[in-house]
């Protein structure tokens, strides 16, 4: 599979092999599961490659660590809602305005 550019179906062979509960998989369940890995693979691939472009200071930032205990006037229910990005399927603008906070 390497040698045919398949890296993504082969690390999923790899890792499906090492597992105890292999032998439970079909053949097709094995196949269907090492095409998904390579499918995903260039996706990935591309993610992670802009996300190193983006030269991000924060790169582990996730809206689970916000702390909204602090004294920023944060709403959990609006901040949440506007996470699950709701606003872009709808193709609205949004636009933070304010003074800029600081990280301890």
């Amino acid at each position: 599979m390497q040698a045919l550019g398949l890296a993504g179906m082969a690390a999923a062979y790899r890792q499906l092999a090492e597992q105890d509960n292999a032998a439970d998989l079909s053949r097709d369940e094995w196949l269907g599961l090492m095409l998904d890995r390579e499918a995903a693979m260039p996706a990935d691939r591309r993610l992670t490659n802009r996300l190193a472009a983006a030269k991000l200071r924060f790169v582990d930032a996730c809206i689970e660590d916000v702390d909204f205990a602090s004294r920023r006037g944060l709403d959990r229910r609006n901040t949440l809602q506007l996470a699950q990005g709701a606003w872009l399927k709808a193709h609205e603008n949004f636009i933070i305005t304010g003074l800029t906070g600081l990280v301890a």
